[in-house]
C-alpha cells in the first residue's frame, strides 16, 4: 500500500463492495481512498498528462457500473484497471487527434518552501523510469505495471487486458528480461570512458 492508501482488509472489502453496489456514499468514498493512490501510480507511469483528473474518470466509470459488478476483490481489481487502460488508451487517442497545450494557469503553483533538490531528484528518478519502461512493447509495459504499480496478481491482469495467465507471465518474464538489457547498456555506456 502506497502513502496516504487506506487500507481495508479483505473481510472489510467484501462488505465495503456490497455497500457500494447497494448505493452507500460511505462505501464509494472507501474504495476510492483504498484504490485511487494504485490507479493514479499506474496511470503517471503509464505517461497520462494528468492522472488525477483520469483517476477521476476511472472512479466515475466504476461507480456507474458498480450495481451490476458482481464479484469478489480480485474480480473488483481486475474489473478497476480494464477500465484504468481503457481509459489510458481513450487518452492516448484524445492527445494524438490534437496539440496539447499547456496555459500558464495549469502551471503548478508552489506551496511554502519545499525541498527543491529533493523534489528534482525525485522527478529525475521518476523520469528515468518512465523512460526505460516506455522503451518495453506496448504489452509488456501494461503488464508490468499492472502487477507491480496496480499489484495485481497475474490472473487479475490477464482478465484486465483479456489475454489468458500464461500469457500475461511470459509477458511479464519477458518485460523484465527486456528491463534488465536496458539497464545493462546504461551501465555500460556509463562506465565506458
Amino acid at each position: 500500500m502506497g502513502a496516504g492508501q487506506e487500507s481495508l482488509s479483505p473481510g472489510q472489502l467484501e462488505t465495503v463492495l456490497g455497500a457500494a453496489s447497494a448505493g452507500a456514499g460511505w462505501a464509494f468514498e472507501a474504495l476510492y481512498r483504498h484504490f485511487a493512490p494504485s490507479v493514479v501510480g499506474y496511470l503517471r507511469v503509464q505517461g497520462v498528462r494528468d492522472p488525477d483528473d483520469l483517476c477521476s474518470e476511472v472512479f466515475v466509470a466504476v461507480f456507474r457500473g458498480l450495481g451490476d459488478f458482481e464479484g469478489c476483490e480480485e474480480q473488483f481489481r481486475a474489473w478497476l484497471f480494464t477500465i484504468a487502460h481503457h481509459r489510458i488508451i481513450d487518452d492516448r487517442r484524445r492527445r494524438s487527434r490534437r496539440m496539447v497545450e499547456t496555459a500558464y494557469d495549469d502551471m503548478p503553483e508552489l506551496d511554502g518552501p519545499a525541498d527543491t533538490e529533493g523534489e528534482a531528484l525525485g522527478a529525475i528518478q521518476f523520469d528515468h523510469v518512465a523512460q526505460l519502461v516506455n522503451r518495453l512493447p506496448a504489452d509488456q509495459r501494461d503488464v508490468l505495471l499492472m502487477r507491480l504499480v496496480g499489484d495485481l496478481t497475474a490472473r487479475e491482469v490477464a482478465h484486465a487486458l483479456g489475454k489468458s495467465e500464461g500469457a500475461v507471465k511470459s509477458l511479464q518474464r519477458r518485460g523484465v528480461n527486456h528491463l534488465r538489457k536496458l539497464l545493462i547498456q546504461e551501465i555500460s555506456m556509463e562506465t565506458v570512458p
